[in-house]
């Protein structure tokens, strides 16, 4: 029986201190725009994004960023081992499903009007 191995998640102060460096960047960029409100709109926005930039460079650079990176290569890994239906599976299920909402709807109606009728005309006795 194979064991599987404790994932132990140590989070650094020097991470910490990456992930704050990547928030001030990503507010200053912001910042930065409407500092610049008298600038031209396309120094603005280069200025914007290179702090954006940098903040998603310190980003990656931590641990979490690390792990999302991995994170994202292991989904993509997954997403390739996936059978997909064919054409025709795909629409025999997707007919499969309308055929099922259909009968589902009429049924519900038909509880309903059922639970109307014996409400209503049965024991209250309002006539419409």
């Amino acid at each position: 029986m194979a064991k599987t191995p404790q994932v132990e998640t140590v989070t650094s102060s020097a991470d910490k201190a990456k992930l704050g460096v990547a928030a001030l960047l990503l507010v200053g960029g912001v910042a930065v725009f409407y500092l610049l409100g008298q600038q031209d709109l396309w120094m603005r926005v280069l200025a914007m994004l290179a702090l954006m930039a940098g903040a998603v460079g310190v980003f990656f650079a931590s641990e979490p960023g690390r792990q999302l990176v991995a994170y994202g290569r292991d989904s993509a890994r997954e997403v390739k081992k996936v059978v997909w239906p064919t054409r025709k599976e795909a629409m025999q299920m997707t007919g499969y499903v309308f055929a099922f909402v259909v009968v589902m709807a009429l049924f519900l109606w038909l509880s309903d009007k059922t639970i109307e009728w014996v409400l209503y005309d049965l024991i209250l006795g309002w006539r419409r």
